[in-house]
């Protein structure tokens, strides 16, 4: 039974939302980020990247105290309000394919996340949870939401859709062309129909934000364990999350690009291929595959397309039938020799909302030797996945929607 409870967002004011919202600070190279800083005083990324201001790069504890200064001052400057009562969020976001994404802003349980009620698909990295805690413990916000799907609920989307006939606290454009919209509730007896539609769900599960959420529990763990009159309420108790039907997430794949055959020839390298595989090369036309188990190859000017063999590889959990998984053991582990899907400097990723032309650039320019094409994932399989207690390799969704930073913001 997930617990999602409203809350007071900090929100910028409508006539500079659109300035204010940033993309997560890690997607944006150092030029693009200096560019969006110098000409804009509002973003978001002045307070995520604090030493801009004294042209001075900062880490750890001092780079955490100075975002909280940077907060503190775009709240003091009206860039940032808080809302006075606490409210459910409706946010629409339409992108420039068309794709259109609508759900509910709320505040999560960690105990949920704890009782693997809210469940996961990803493993999760000890140091960069720790490392991101201690960032919530010192700022004392969280400015981007866990992205959360549950199964799809008729009388939550005739809410919604209610809901978005109202006009909207903002609507906003960015430079991809994605419009966001927002809408707040804070009726009361809204807010109960939906907490008890929520309640009725036996999970929900994480769709984007591994890390993100197991930092956030690990801040309950702490602030629960320091606090003699914990009783439940507390903030530390919950964590932003952005809640979506299963049938508004799109999945995109990741595709591979391998820097070397692994001292293998082009030659010795496809026969050790065709041991799993049916091979037929497709000339050079881009080919990406249309079914599961099936991949793309681009390798020396042709693609190829490469069709699993039957009697090659066992079926046994819902973690063998993820085509990241097939390709992983399949080719990249027993050919190529990549153990490490994260670490290893030999493979990158390009997300599938690429085209097979991305690949081809990529070995044509020789920084690649081979590269992959797959079909993407989908919605049950990630669920089972998680079901079984079982966790995806790396880069195996690529989920939309993709989130705004400086939106909403929880405070602690």
């Amino acid at each position: 039974m997930p617990k999602i409870i409203p809350f007071k967002a900090v929100r910028p004011t409508r006539a500079i939302v659109g300035l204010v919202a940033a993309r997560p600070y890690q997607s944006y190279t150092i030029d693009e980020r200096e560019s969006r800083m110098a000409y804009n005083p509002y973003s978001f990324l002045h307070i995520v990247n604090p030493g801009y201001k004294y042209d001075q790069e900062v880490t750890g504890e001092q780079r955490y105290r100075l975002v909280k200064n940077r907060y503190l001052e775009f709240k003091e400057d009206g860039v940032f309000i808080q809302d006075n009562t606490p409210s459910f969020y409706v946010y629409k976001i339409v992108n420039r394919h068309g794709e259109e994404f609508s759900g509910i802003i709320a505040a999560a349980s960690a105990e949920d996340y704890e009782n693997d009620i809210i469940k996961k698909h990803e493993d999760t990295i000890a140091k960069r949870e720790e490392t991101f805690k201690s960032y919530l413990q010192t700022v004392g916000f969280n400015a981007e939401p866990v992205l959360l799907t549950y199964p799809d609920n008729a009388i939550i989307a005739d809410i919604i859709k209610e809901v978005q006939k109202k006009h909207a606290e903002f609507e906003f454009t960015m430079t991809y062309r994605d419009t966001h919209y927002l809408w707040k509730i804070d009726n009361e007896k809204t807010i109960e129909t939906i907490q008890n539609e929520f309640e009725k769900m036996k999970t929900v599960y994480i769709a984007d934000g591994h890390h993100r959420s197991a930092s956030s529990y690990l801040l309950y763990k702490d602030e629960k364990a320091k606090n003699p009159n914990h009783n439940g309420s507390e903030s530390y108790n919950f964590f932003m999350s952005y809640l979506i039907p299963e049938s508004d997430l799109v999945i995109h794949e990741f595709n591979r690009l391998i820097k070397d055959l692994n001292g293998l020839s082009k030659e010795e390298f496809l026969i050790k291929l065709d041991a799993s595989y049916r091979i037929e090369n497709r000339g050079i036309m881009p080919y990406k595959p249309t079914k599961p188990h099936h991949f793309s190859m681009y390798l020396d000017g042709d693609f190829y397309s490469l069709y699993l063999r039957k009697t090659a590889y066992d079926f046994n959990t819902a973690l063998d039938q993820l085509d990241a998984q097939l390709l992983y053991k399949t080719i990249l582990q027993s050919v190529l020799g990549i153990d490490d899907l994260r670490h290893d400097n030999r493979i990158s990723y390009v997300n599938g909302q690429h085209e097979m032309i991305t690949i081809k650039s990529g070995v044509d320019s020789g920084d690649y030797v081979v590269g992959f094409g797959m079909c993407p994932s989908n919605v049950q399989q990630m669920k089972q996945i998680a079901d079984e207690g079982l966790t995806m390799p790396p880069k195996s969704t690529y989920i939309l929607p993709k989130l705004r930073s400086g939106i909403t913001i929880y405070e602690y």
